[in-house]
């Protein structure tokens, strides 16, 4: 195995990026990208052995440098939301950006995914890898410490990519961090630009509910009777517009599930696969949550390969802290102290049934 680079454009500021090409014995092939440490492009072989790219993305730099829908991004410092974009650590508020009903999402205006990264790259038996790395300054995004941050994408021979984040700080701060690619499982890969009619099975029975701008309440919730129960198998799009007991209508889904096997130690999160062509993507985390993101309010995009997306193009699992953890008590800890070691990890493993 051997890692192939490409040069794949200059961004406005006059910054080289660069493509990183990973492929293992079986074909699979693993496409990043040192600006935003994406991911641009995965091809998995379909039950015919037809490979085909599954992953929902642009064709240039321009295109990733703006990349508001977050395609294959590495989102930080804080993935997902934090309400009244601030919070208080230590005894001292901190002010964030303002960027979604009063929320600070995905860390503000400042993204992790517009930042060029080092790479530094290795090849070994059955298995080769590239590791991002980059120094977010003290109060950057308006977090505080100077974070040392690392994520290494490694695909093997097993069919598997995986997502290892790790990262220090020199002063104590809030940390949670994810990564926001789209799949597409059906026929034409990310070209198929409808998810909805393929499967997932969610390895959770309870979520957490959110208010009327997507903040947790605080609550656990059973998925039991809701349009949030894929403990077996299920259409993604068959319950969409139901009324749940405890949920207005879902008209798709961007919510977070609650990996109670999860949470330091990797276990199985979810299943997402495609009946027609026979693709099937297993996700394993040591996250304590998934935030499933169906992409129902994905507007109108121009994509790769000349393909326009919209909603339901694509779907996230992003495996994750849950939203809003460091203002919500009860919710597994998003402080980082000051020289302790973050290290978290997220397994994609590809095969084809019948």
């Amino acid at each position: 195995m051997s890692i192939q680079t490409e040069k794949f454009g200059v961004t406005k500021d006059g910054k080289e990026v660069t493509k990183y090409i990973l492929e293992n014995s079986n074909g699979l092939k693993l496409i990043l990208s040192d600006l935003g440490a994406d991911i641009l492009s995965i091809y998995v072989p379909d039950r015919n052995g037809v490979f085909e790219d599954i992953s929902l993305g642009f064709d240039n730099v321009a295109d990733y440098e703006t990349n508001k829908p977050a395609f294959g991004a590495v989102i930080g410092r804080v993935a997902n939301r934090i309400a009244g974009a601030g919070f208080t650590l230590n005894g001292k508020k901190y002010e964030l950006d303002d960027n979604d009903k009063t929320n600070c999402l995905h860390g503000g205006f400042t993204r992790y995914e517009h930042q060029i990264y080092e790479a530094e790259c290795n090849s070994g038996e059955g298995s080769e890898s590239v590791s991002f790395s980059r120094v977010s300054p003290d109060m950057e995004q308006g977090f505080p410490g100077e974070l040392t941050l690392t994520v290494t994408y490694t695909l093997n021979d097993n069919d598997e990519v995986l997502i290892e984040y790790h990262a220090v700080s020199d002063a104590d701060t809030v940390i949670n961090l994810t990564n926001h690619n789209y799949f597409n499982l059906g026929a034409g890969g990310h070209k198929c630009l409808d998810v909805r009619n393929q499967q997932m099975k969610i390895f959770a029975d309870e979520y957490t509910p959110v208010n009327e701008i997507l903040i947790p309440t605080g609550e656990f919730r059973s998925v039991e009777g809701t349009a949030l129960d894929f403990r077996e198998m299920h259409i993604i799009g068959e319950r969409l517009g139901e009324d749940t007991p405890d949920e207005k209508t879902v008209s798709g889904y961007d919510h977070n599930f609650v990996l109670r096997n999860c949470g330091g130690t990797i276990g199985r999160a979810a299943t997402y696969q495609d009946t027609r062509t026979g693709r099937r993507m297993e996700v394993f985390t040591d996250f304590p949550g998934i935030q499933v993101y169906s992409a129902a309010t994905l507007g109108t995009t121009q994509g790769k390969d000349g393909v326009t997306y919209g909603p339901f193009a694509g779907i996230c699992f992003e495996t994750q802290n849950y939203p809003n953890a460091i203002n919500q008590e009860g919710f597994p800890d998003a402080v980082l102290k000051a020289g302790e070691e973050y290290e978290r990890t997220a397994v994609f493993r590809f095969s084809t049934f019948l």
